[in-house]
């Protein structure tokens, strides 16, 4: 069984647990090109099987990771739109914590 729950944890060391998406949106909203450059959200566990991270890009916009070992997905895309971002990972993350329960 997965972990219920997990936390956003930036480059510059802040943490929010079980973030909401008004929470991933200020942590991406954050990021800059020098010393914040991602946030990377997962399970809190020793082994998580899964994970999510938004990079900032050098050229502008924002790179997603998506894995999930368990789904054999790894997905990789790019937007400029911090909503959009905020929304599909809260949707993607959602997913994962229906399927630990």
């Amino acid at each position: 069984m997965g972990a219920r729950y997990y936390g956003a944890d930036s480059e510059n060391g802040d943490r929010i647990d079980d973030p909401s998406e008004d929470a991933l949106f200020m942590m991406i909203s954050d990021l800059n090109d020098s010393d914040n450059t991602f946030v990377v959200v997962q399970p809190d566990e020793d082994d998580p099987v899964w994970f999510t991270s938004v990079a900032v890009l050098d050229e502008g916009g924002y790179e997603i990771v998506r894995r999930d070992t368990t789904r054999n997905e790894h997905e990789v895309t790019t937007s400029t739109s911090i909503n959009d971002i905020a929304r599909d990972l809260t949707i993607w993350m959602a997913a994962r914590r229906i399927s630990a329960c």
